[in-house]
């Protein structure tokens, strides 16, 4: 009889209670891809967005999109990966489970010096991060940054990216003990969401905001002439349609609503991103705060606790 394994699978769209904890037939690799023994999958909150219904899926459904393991098969044509290997991945749907398919050349090798549990927490924000830091706007030495919800896991690695750059960052927070956690980071200077508009107007040479809808027109005040707006999330929800008129007579401003995909499609890319991201945490210059792991089976209490914004730094599901 064959081994089964635990994934959560969802049938149906809505809140943490459709997230179904069963047991699944082992995968099979096909064609160019692997099977990998999950160590760690990372929460994040597109996992949030697809549960719900913002972003449709086929049903039933395994969610999650990021993790890493040990490689424990290997299909047809595959020729750079080998059992035993230890991955990582991001972008993979079907990431919530004890092993998982992914392609061969979504697979990106985690160096020694580097726990899979940290690599997984890496990989989807932390390559956000880099493509939003060094390709959607490159900063530049100089440049005076804003990064919204800075105590969170995104926001804590786009300020240490930032910084590493050599930019002035500012960043919002709700508290003060995510205040603490910000400048831990590497903020310059911390402030609250009702006061930052006012406080920063004009000054910005980018900001990057994955809150959305509360802080939207507010981080369009603070650019400079010919600032650049990365909307990339939407925490608070998403962000009303706008009069792009509203970017001429604002000063000329730049926005975008990137996505990951687009900035690892190439292999090459999504090797040197990841080969950018371990290398600096091998040598101590990012550190990765895991704040949070929780069984695989307390998926619904990880999901009520990001979504409520209770948790700080990176979520992990342990099988």
């Amino acid at each position: 009889m064959t081994r089964g394994m635990h994934a959560i699978v969802i049938s149906a769209q809505g809140g943490p209670e459709v997230l179904q904890y069963v047991e699944r037939p082992d995968p099979v690799p096909g064609e160019g891809e692997i099977v990998v023994d999950v160590a760690a999958s990372g929460v994040n909150f597109i996992d949030i967005y697809q549960r719900s219904g913002a972003y449709p899926l086929d049903l039933p459904a395994v969610i999650g999109s990021e993790g890493a393991g040990t490689v424990s098969a290997v299909g047809p044509g595959v020729r750079d990966v080998a059992v035993g290997d230890t991955v990582a991945w991001a972008s993979v749907l079907g990431s919530y489970a004890e092993k998982v398919v992914v392609p061969a050349d979504r697979a990106v090798p985690v160096p020694d010096g580097v726990s899979a549990e940290v690599a997984a927490a890496t990989m989807l924000q932390g390559m956000t991060a880099h493509y939003l830091t060094h390709s959607t706007y490159a900063v530049k030495e100089g440049d005076q940054v804003l990064v919204h919800a800075g105590a969170g896991g995104m926001g804590q690695l786009l300020i240490q990216l930032a910084k590493l750059k050599g930019a002035k960052v500012y960043s919002t927070v709700s508290t003060s003990e995510k205040e603490k956690l910000a400048r831990q980071a590497g903020a310059d200077e911390v402030l609250g969401y009702d006061d930052f508009a006012d406080a920063l107007r004009g000054k910005m040479h980018v900001v990057y905001d994955g809150v959305g809808k509360s802080t939207f027109d507010g981080g369009l005040e603070v650019l400079r002439p010919r600032g650049f707006m990365a909307l990339y999330g939407a925490a608070s929800g998403p962000v009303p349609p706008m009069d792009p008129q509203a970017l001429q007579r604002k000063g000329s401003l730049f926005l975008t609503r990137p996505t990951l995909g687009h900035y690892i499609a190439d292999r090459e890319e999504l090797l040197q991103r990841a080969s950018d991201l371990f290398g600096w945490i091998a040598a101590g210059r990012l550190a990765i705060n895991i704040s949070h792991r929780y069984p695989l089976a307390d998926v619904r209490q990880a999901h009520e606790d990001l979504a409520a914004r209770r948790t700080t730094g990176k979520l992990l599901l342990i099988p």
